[in-house]
């Protein structure tokens, strides 16, 4: 696969997702970072989406829950370049039944170069980093050139 460079936005699209477990995790993290999240755009699978709504002054673009597809939809989101982050705090002590999805989920986001956070740690690591608010470069899989080459 050949790659190209393309400029990651300033404004960025910022995928928020968390396990049953977890989603208690992530809004106090949103809370945290309320202000600084607010100048993104935000998409969060059903339920997590909807605790975020009701329990914080962020606009967040709400797909379905995780299990229902949710997970496919960000990832779908990710293969079109419409999310530039995912912050996923997953439960890595509890069987998740839909976890192929979620394999695929991050699997996508490591063919698309794109950062993942999956625990609280790694969250703030991103949000407090420079690039957070800037855009940048950086590399994606050349999917036109790949189409091209196969034709």
């Amino acid at each position: 696969m050949q790659y190209k460079m393309i400029e990651s936005p300033a404004t960025k699209s910022i995928a928020l997702v968390a396990h049953d477990n977890m989603k208690p995790d992530l809004l106090a993290w949103c809370l945290t970072f309320e202000q600084k999240l607010s100048k993104h755009s935000l998409y969060a699978t059903g339920t997590t989406g909807t605790l975020l709504s009701s329990q914080t002054s962020l606009s967040v673009k709400k797909l379905i829950s995780g299990p229902m597809g949710g997970d496919q939809q960000i990832g779908a989101l990710i293969t079109e370049q419409k999310i530039d982050m995912l912050i996923f705090f997953w439960d890595p002590l509890e069987a998740q039944p839909h976890d192929p999805d979620v394999k695929a989920l991050l699997r996508l986001a490591a063919v698309w170069n794109i950062p993942v956070a999956c625990n609280q740690a790694t969250a703030d690591f991103l949000i407090n980093s420079s690039l957070f608010d800037d855009s940048y470069q950086k590399s994606i899989p050349d999917y036109e050139k790949y189409l091209a080459q196969r034709t």
